[in-house]
């Protein structure tokens, strides 16, 4: 009897027609193993035990005929412009299908060729045709799979055609049964799943179309209770196996803190301070992510938590993934301090943040730094030298260091670091937040990760399944409504006229320029550009330039010199995408709107209307496509972060949305976070259930063999040795 850990160690070279460059082929798409080549489920059927005739079809229904090629004709009717027209037979009639700018098609349906086409049945000049209808290619060598059945279509890899897929597919799943099954059987009895065995068969070679829905439902179940056992597990040994701190904080800092803030907190910052609290209180390390909408307070609640940390006699640090972000912490922290009547002692930075005003208060003291990769005395005209704030950190005085990944770099050393607080965690990799923490020596600090980024429920139980969560949903009051608008590029001028009324009133605009992926040389160029057309366009108006390839010095002069009021538009990058905190910005215009998703979109709108006056965000975009259509009308319909981040998860899909560092998540090649709520809710309660009894899973170690096999070296990920 085969196991899935077995068949993840046994190379899809061993699969009959799956040898030499095929194999480097889907190696290069991710099916390296048997196991791999198991999960390469079919995309669609076609259930030919029930076909439709040709000479029958109905017009104006959406119908899938199988037929063979009995004619082909490519016409080029200008230098961009193919129309090919192909007709098919199926002995009864034959149909016309007409496929626009799809050159490429004539190579794939020559005579002879046996084909499925997929669409809407229409009629033009009297005769029936499909127009560019999805094509399925069916190879006569696997007639026997092809007719009179159930037919499953495999997704092409590479030169790999569907059918050729699909004849090494049933090699593999004939060579492999029986499969093992390791879940429970009380699971499987609980919650009517059908055998992992079955499952796997009728899932590639359906005997009926009734038999799919079954089969997929065992192998989602199946991927979800492997990644929710591997979070039950990293879980518990970040619990369990690490040295914590019992904080015991006085109160005196803290509640000065609150008491002296100019305002009141929400209900959602009061709960979420009470939960951080008690975490701090326990020996268990604090595992917790603060989540909240833009604007809703959680840098309040971070600061009142690091200060019942340094209470207790233990320094904290925030770690940010730009320069520019931890600058805008630097001066928030400081502020938020310096406004609660205490006295921030600044290190590491100077007069040319606008930081002389906060010095001063009456207070208790509170040594605060920032330390990046490019702090020294000739770029901030500090009155601390590097080595010197160094020897702070390392010595104690430092309460509060706020800074980049350079916070994680050797030379940098902390007497007691007792939290630790990461924002946007998901620009950082999992091994620096591991190395943050190694910081603290022997003692392990609590860990605060702080989002922005609205996260879906699903996401979060498996993004994040294994932190304990905390959600700030509660706006403060005296937030400015946001007025958003799509308009086409042609009418650009209309977001240039309301740039200059609300800068004649006073106020200040963003410009972001088109997202250029994958390069950020050329968006750094895109945007120079970009800052010169603006300039002549709006030679009245005092305009600015920040992207990501600027020196840091460079960057932080444009941040304050808009922040100062000196510059009335700030052109620039997504570097300005999150913490950046300018009441006086009332303009938000994003070029080129539809290369951005929506939570991106989300963040960019957060950036205007943080002060009294009312914000506008205009997002410029002749949005083509359908997802892209969908995207500005998102925008212009709700300002509710999570609404758009379920929307932005359905139309860009899980592995666009959690990016490829995410080890464990790109790793679902079935499930569906958003369409298999119900069942991720089962997988999960299941897992940590079981983890809760038999943490080591040494009771099951079926089960934890197929974890490592199928995570491979993404185990380390997992804290899994």
């Amino acid at each position: 009897m085969a196991t899935l850990t077995r068949l993840a160690n046994l190379s899809v070279g061993e699969v009959r027609g799956l040898g030499g460059k095929r194999t480097e082929t889907l190696s290069k798409a991710g099916i390296r193993t048997v196991a791999d080549l198991l999960h390469h489920v079919p995309h669609r059927y076609i259930d030919r035990s029930k076909h439709s005739w040709i000479e029958s079809l109905p017009v104006g229904e959406e119908v899938t005929v199988i037929g063979q090629v009995v004619k082909a004709n490519l016409r080029r009717l200008r230098k961009k412009m193919t129309i090919l027209d192909v007709y098919i037979s199926d002995g009864t009639a034959s149909i016309k299908a007409v496929f626009f700018n799809q050159p490429f098609r004539a190579g794939q349906l020559t005579e002879g060729t046996q084909v499925a086409f997929s669409g809407v049945v229409t009629i033009r000049n009297r005769e029936r045709q499909f127009n560019s209808p999805a094509v399925d290619i069916l190879d006569a060598a696997s007639e026997p799979m092809v007719t009179g059945r159930v037919v499953p279509i495999h997704s092409a890899v590479g030169n790999i055609t569907p059918a050729m897929m699909r004849t090494a597919v049933h090699n593999a799943v004939s060579r492999s049964r029986p499969i093992d099954d390791p879940v429970p059987p009380r699971l499987i009895r609980q919650h009517k799943l059908i055998d992992r065995d079955r499952a796997f068969a009728d899932i590639h070679f359906p005997e009926d179309m009734k038999d799919i829905t079954p089969a997929r439902s065992r192998l989602v179940y199946d991927e979800l209770f492997r990644l929710e056992l591997s979070l039950a597990i990293k879980q518990h040994q970040y619990r369990e196996d690490s040295s914590g701190i019992t904080h015991t904080p006085t109160g005196e800092l803290v509640d000065a803190f609150i008491e002296r803030l100019p305002y009141t907190l929400t209900r959602d910052q009061a709960r979420a301070l009470e939960q951080i609290d008690s975490d701090l209180r326990e020996s268990v390390p604090m595992h917790r992510l603060l989540q909240g909408e833009v604007g809703s307070g959680k840098t309040v609640v971070a600061v009142a938590a690091m200060l019942a940390v340094v209470e207790s006699g233990y320094q904290t640090a925030v770690m940010a993934p730009t320069e520019v972000l931890a600058g805008q912490h630097f001066i928030n922290i400081v502020d938020l301090l310096s406004s609660a009547g205490m006295s921030p002692e600044i290190r590491g930075l100077g007069s040319e943040l606008g930081m002389d005003s906060l010095f001063g208060g009456e207070g208790p003291a509170v040594h605060v730094a920032i330390l990046t990769g490019s702090s020294s005395l000739a770029n901030y005209r500090s009155s601390v030298t590097r080595a010197q704030l160094l020897e702070d950190v390392a010595s104690g005085q430092v309460d509060l260091l706020i800074g980049t990944h350079a916070l994680i770099q050797e030379g940098v050393h902390f007497k007691r670091l007792g939290a630790a607080v990461i924002d946007e965690q998901h620009r950082f990799g999992v091994s620096q937040r591991v190395k943050l923490k190694a910081k603290a020596g022997i003692e392990d600090p609590d860990l605060l990760i702080m989002t922005a980024t609205p996260i879906p429920r699903t996401m979060s139980m498996t993004m994040y399944g294994d932190l304990d969560v905390t959600v700030i949903e509660e706006m403060p009051p005296g937030r400015s409504p946001v007025a958003t608008q799509h308009l086409p590029k042609i009418d650009e001028g209309a977001a240039w006229a309301l740039i200059r009324k609300e800068v004649t009133d006073g106020r200040q605009a963003f410009i972001v320029c088109p997202l250029v992926e994958d390069s950020a040389k050329i968006e750094a160029v895109s945007a120079t550009a970009e800052f010169e057309r603006i300039s002549a366009i709006m030679s009245d108006l005092r305009v600015g330039l920040i992207h990501g390839q600027m020196k840091s010095a460079e960057k932080e002069a444009a941040m304050s010199a808009f922040r100062d009021g000196l510059v009335d538009v700030l052109v620039a990058t997504t570097v300005i995408e999150v913490g950046i905190d300018i009441p006086n910005a009332t303009v938000m215009v994003i070029e080129d709107a539809d290369r951005f998703g929506l939570s991106q979109l989300h963040q960019l709108w957060g950036r205007v209307g943080r002060g009294i006056h009312p914000g506008h965000c205009i997002l410029l975009a002749d949005a083509l496509t359908d997802d892209g259509e969908k995207r500005m009308a998102a925008m212009v319909e709700t300002t509710d972060g999570f609404k758009l981040a379920n929307t932005d998860l359905r139309l860009r899909g899980q592995g666009t949305v959690f990016g490829t560092k995410q080890s464990g998540l790109t790793d679902l090649k079935l499930a569906n976070v958003v369409d298999d709520e119900k069942l991720l809710i089962k997988a999960r309660k299941d897992a940590f259930d079981i983890v809760r009894s038999d943490p080591a899973l040494s009771g099951h170690p079926e089960l934890a063999e197929e974890i490592r096999a199928m995570l491979g070296d993404r185990a380390e990920w997992l804290f899994l040795s």
